[in-house]
């Protein structure tokens, strides 16, 4: 029985399968992450800073951005193995390892595919490309809840142990690694100061619109394994997907015929869309207050075991 566990319907978790299915995620996310940098870095626009500064010390060094940055990562790593060792998971590894390595095949990839000089429509392409894209791993990423990278438990550990208010700490952190980043002649720009400051709101759409649902049909699946609900879960996050770039493609003609007004037939074809668009996000709220009672039930049943 250690390897299962119940909501508050009965129905079993098949806890070896959720972790694996978690894993994948995991996985995935890291490769967004780096996917989103190899774009941005690509289109000369910056990454985060973090990242900026270990390719400006690889290249002063003569080395790989993926070795230098996972050695920077096991530096880090030892921190939070001796201060705070939960936030370390399987997803911490995943990060620490694979992202700097997976930057270099991406960018030399996008090199191969966009040979010659970036232009400046170029570049506004790959900084919208590339933190859209950067964002949706870091979401994916931490809604798995199996660990975070070095880099990300820094600023909890620090705050902790000095009692300053957390947003601070991780404001410094951030400068001071841009600083040095800039020192280092490392690829700072926009981008760097937009990922440090501005990328929590995507990371939030992202949480909102995608990840929390891809979870909650992960432990769905876990409970009751079978392809039918494998093919319901990728239906339903396809029509996610389709809905938000339905959703923005709806909000750029809707700035646009402002410009002249609208037809009675309009009004009322956006009426019916926006009544659409709310009832799907009724369904959504449903499936999280679900996922709600599922996590009170499960920790209410581990308190009474404590006892």
């Amino acid at each position: 029985m250690e390897n299962i566990s119940y909501d508050n319907s009965k129905n079993v978790i098949n806890k070896p399968l959720d972790f694996f299915l978690r894993a994948i995620m995991s996985l995935i996310g890291v490769t967004l992450i780096a996917l989103g940098a190899a774009f941005m870095r690509s289109g000369h626009v910056g990454i985060d800073p973090f990242t900026a500064m270990n390719a400006g010390m690889a290249n002063k060094l003569g080395t790989s951005l993926g070795s230098f940055q996972l050695f920077a990562n096991l530096a880090l790593f030892v921190i939070v193995l001796i201060f705070d060792r939960k936030q370390i998971g399987l997803g911490t590894i995943f990060n620490m390892v694979l992202v700097g390595y997976e930057i270099e095949y991406f960018s030399t990839f996008y090199s191969m595919i966009f040979p010659g000089k970036i232009s400046i429509p170029m570049m506004v392409f790959d900084a919208i490309v590339g933190i859209l894209v950067f964002t949706l791993g870091t979401s994916i990423y931490m809604a798995t809840k199996l660990g975070v990278s070095p880099y990300d438990a820094l600023a909890p550990i620090i705050s902790e142990k000095t009692h300053i208010e957390y947003r601070k700490v991780r404001s410094a952190q951030d400068i001071i690694f841009m600083l040095v980043a800039i020192i280092v002649s490392g690829p700072f720009g926009i981008m760097t100061i937009f990922t440090a400051f501005f990328a929590g709101s995507l990371i939030s759409f992202w949480n909102n619109t995608v990840s929390r649902e891809l979870m909650t049909h992960i432990d769905h699946f876990s409970q009751r394994p079978s392809l039918h609900d494998a093919a319901g879960g990728l239906v339903s996050l396809g029509k996610r997907g389709y809905d938000i770039v339905s959703s923005a493609y709806q909000d750029t003609y809707i700035m646009q015929k402002q410009m002249s007004g609208y037809t009675n037939t309009e009004i009322e074809e956006l009426i019916k869309k926006t009544n659409d668009n709310m009832r799907k996000n009724q369904q959504v709220q449903l499936i999280l207050n679900k996922r709600l009672e599922s996590l009170n039930a499960e920790l209410k049943e581990r308190k009474a075991n404590n006892k």
